[in-house]
């Protein structure tokens, strides 16, 4: 049996040329030594997938993941499968939890709808920044890029390759996670 190509597109996350070369909102904030891009495109329109991420996060509606991955996480842990109301007023300042540790926080520092969100944290010494952004792929697609930003980072080899690994995984059980939501929620 072969794997469907838009399946493996999604699991690969890979931003094309012109995605790891544009300027994202926040990439003027951290004198990054580390720079991490992922994307993918999600069969929906920006205003459909908006919603999603916009709940994203700890203490919020989790972190997506495709079913049959979350099948082995305590059900407790699981992301929510629906669009929750009261988790869509995200704005500028606020404060999310985020699993890099118990003191680990994102705070919205820009926010534009169905368009990008952006984080910055600090944690330790080190500053950071992702960006979330939305891009019209076709009347119902949406391509989704992803952009960490990192410094100053004391060990570069280990971020950028077990740090690059993490990310990766993260981001392509996110890309499956998504997808099944807004594939889900249109049926």
């Amino acid at each position: 049996m072969t794997t469907p190509p838009a399946v493996l597109e999604r699991l690969l996350v890979r931003p094309t040329p012109g995605e790891r070369e544009a300027a994202l909102p926040g990439d003027g904030l951290v004198a990054a030594d580390v720079v991490m891009d992922r994307a993918f495109t999600v069969s929906a329109p920006p205003v459909r997938v908006w919603p999603w991420l916009v709940q994203l996060g700890k203490e919020r509606a989790g972190w997506y993941l495709p079913r049959s991955v979350e099948g082995v996480v305590p059900s407790s842990r699981r992301a929510l499968r629906r669009i929750e109301p009261e988790l869509q007023g995200l704005s500028v300042g606020d404060v999310i939890p985020d699993w890099g540790g118990a003191d680990a926080t994102f705070t919205v520092a820009e926010l534009e709808p169905a368009s990008h969100v952006l984080f910055t944290s600090t944690r330790g010494r080190m500053h950071l920044t992702w960006c979330i952004r939305l891009k019209a792929a076709g009347p119902d697609s949406t391509r989704v890029h992803l952009r960490l930003r990192l410094g100053p980072v004391r060990h570069r080899r280990v971020a950028h390759s077990l740090g690059g690994l993490v990310d990766l995984a993260t981001i392509a059980g996110l890309a499956a996670g998504l997808e099944e939501r807004v594939t889900n929620e249109a049926a």
